[in-house]
């Protein structure tokens, strides 16, 4: 489809001029600069994300033999030792974290708090039992006491300790046996397992030998229970936290060859269908990525500690789990807001990194993770090219495809809302569908309906099948740029159109066109119209001003830099929206908005975001 060229004049209101501008081309009428490429690659939902095959551990014959008899229900200790009496529970090596956690949230905890996504709970008015009702994040840092990490990052070990305890003892209280409620969903249990484990100083020095007697009993009996109950979480994510748990289990308790064993080979086995072929895990989320590098991590750090070498292939899914991640990196070094992630600062993205040990550069070549990444410095382009995760492995799934995100330098001048996983602290549960919702992200939107389905639970429904993608460079007037191409089939059914996004960003970074483009799915266009919105939501400290155009406005950013957008659609609007940013505090912040209706035999609509000056 080609498209007239646009002639327009924009406001430089920094200046207090008018800058004439020649005419824009819009996106369509670069197919002639195009060099030549092969087809558009189709990325459909059977190929979008592919399992990644993992070999355990080489063992003898005898090994074999102990794992599956431990499979089989034969206990560790007389598969060790079958004439001696089981070894009294005991930690048998002190384990170093590199983690850091975080420092506010534990110099709460001394405080007498729970700090949760910015939500203070006092600790003493904290409900641990089965039949509490806490929101989902509450109930991970409860039950997982992933608040030992922060509570170890704050002050001397000595000065923590007695905090540890007291939390740690009221938990025991309400949940001396394993039983039922959020303590024993397994991904919860298994965090709380290998947290135990971990930071065991913290919570075994006590002189109070009946708490450290329930402690040791606890740890035993959780390992247990996670052997039996590993296979039954209910996406990848929880059972490779529950083999984790198992494995460091087998290592730091007694009589723990067999367990560990059993822990190995169900390890490698779950993280193979965890994670794609370029290191992503399935459920597209970057806080999901986050988590399973933070346990491979812990883990490796508990191997280290009993002096055992860790695993070839968990040092290699790590080192796999490592480039998707930077890719979804902002020029201000903090990760873009995708798939229910809120904006994770810079720093905290670094710790994470350096604690991994892994030395790479951002993945460039996205194919089951999904998002494209072009780099033009100082700009960064982030773009979701590829079909939602499938519902089974869904966390805080969203409707995104075709949306992206821009910085330049330290701004983000277009966002997604993001931080659907923080619902529940700052951020209401009644708005964490709406954060999930295609309207919550930087693309178009037909009839106010999502591409795909948002369901309750974070999963996702039908919509967006297949996604056909293209990128290559191509040759400007004044310079050079690359093409990002993309389409997706999300409002075929219930529109008869397919959305397809086409972007051009400069090799200097100063400029992106783009062009949303629909097309009738079917041999003929249907008749009549339907309501149509592309919204660009800016980021938190991007002021906008609508120019007296009616068809442009100006993005001041803190530095002082200007930029303009201008499109060639009748009107352009300046709306609310919120940001979340990464301590999972909503910030109100501005989105820019082209709406109307589009005839359902097809349409398109160009714009373009240029830095002046």
């Amino acid at each position: 489809m080609n498209a007239p060229t646009l002639g327009l004049k924009r406001a430089d209101t920094a200046k207090g001029k008018e800058v004439d501008q020649s005419a824009i081309p819009l996106v369509a009428d670069q197919e002639a600069l195009v060099d030549d490429a092969g087809p558009a690659e189709d990325l459909g939902s059977d190929r979008a994300l592919v399992v990644t095959d993992f070999e355990p551990p080489s063992i003898s014959a005898g090994e074999r033999f102990m794992r599956m008899a431990y499979r089989m229900g034969v206990s560790g200790s007389t598969l060790v030792a079958p004439f001696r009496k089981p070894a009294r529970p005991r930690l048998q090596a002190t384990v170093e974290s590199p983690l850091q956690g975080e420092r506010a949230a534990g110099m709460a905890l001394r405080a007498g708090h729970f700090y949760v996504y910015g939500v203070k709970a006092p600790i003493a008015q904290v409900d641990f039992g089965p039949t509490a009702k806490h929101t989902p994040p509450f109930d991970r840092v409860l039950h997982g006491f992933t608040w030992l990490r922060d509570l170890e990052a704050c002050a001397p070990r000595q000065q923590c300790t007695s905090v540890a305890e007291r939390v740690l003892a009221a938990w025991l209280a309400v949940n001396p046996k394993p039983g039922k409620g959020p303590a024993w969903k397994v991904e919860y249990a298994a965090q709380r397992q290998l947290a135990w484990l971990v930071h065991a100083p913290l919570i075994l020095s006590t002189k109070d030998k009946a708490l450290r007697s329930r402690v040791l009993g606890a740890l035993e009996e959780t390992a247990r229970w996670l052997d039996r109950n590993a296979a039954r979480a209910p996406d990848r994510l929880g059972e490779v936290s529950a083999w984790c748990a198992i494995i460091a289990s087998g290592l730091l308790l007694p009589e723990g060859k067999p367990r560990r064993l059993f822990g190995e080979a169900g390890l490698i086995r779950a993280l193979g269908e965890l994670v794609g072929d370029d290191g992503g895990v399935l459920s597209r989320s970057p806080l999901a990525q986050i988590q399973a590098i933070e346990m491979l991590v812990e883990l490796s750090a508990c191997y280290r500690a009993t002096r055992r070498e860790v695993p070839e292939a968990i040092e290699t899914v790590l080192s796999m789990l490592v480039p998707p991640l930077l890719a979804l990196t902002h020029g201000d070094g903090g990760l873009g807001s995708w798939q229910g992630a809120n904006a994770i600062p810079a720093d905290r993205l670094a710790a994470l990194i350096e604690a991994s040990g892994v030395r790479v550069r951002p993945l460039k070549e996205a194919r089951g993770w999904g998002y494209q990444r072009l780099s033009s410095k100082p700009a960064v382009l982030q773009f979701d090219a590829s079909p939602p995760p499938l519902s089974r492995h869904a966390r805080n799934g969203c409707a995104s495809t075709l949306a992206f995100e821009f910085s330049h330098g330290d701004h983000r001048l277009i966002v997604n809302c993001g931080g659907a996983a923080a619902a529940g602290g700052q951020v209401p549960i009644r708005v964490e569908q709406g954060l999930r919702a295609t309207a919550a992200h930087s693309t178009l939107i037909l009839g106010d309906a999502n591409s795909t389905a948002v369901l309750l639970d974070g999963k996702l429904g039908t919509g967006v099948g297949e996604v056909e993608i293209d990128m290559r460079p191509i040759k400007l007037e004044n310079g050079g740029a690359r093409r990002l191409e993309a389409s997706h089939d999300g409002y075929a059914a219930r529109f008869g159109l397919l959305h397809k996004r086409i972007l051009i960003l400069r090799d200097d970074g100063s400029e992106l066109r783009g062009e949303d483009v629909l097309l009738p799915s079917g041999r003929k266009g249907k008749r009549g119209k339907v309501p149509y919105a592309i919204r660009f939501h800016l980021g938190r400290h991007v002021e906008a001003r609508l120019n007296e155009n009616g068809r442009s406005a100006s993005l001041l950013l803190p530095d002082g830099a200007l930029w303009q957008f201008v499109t060639g659609a009748e009107a352009l609007e300046i709306e609310e929206s919120m940001w979340i940013d990464g301590n999972g505090r909503p910030h109100p912040v501005q989105q820019l908005v082209i709406q109307g209706l589009a005839s359902r035999g097809g349409g398109n609509f160009a714009w373009l975001l240029k830095k002046m000056g």
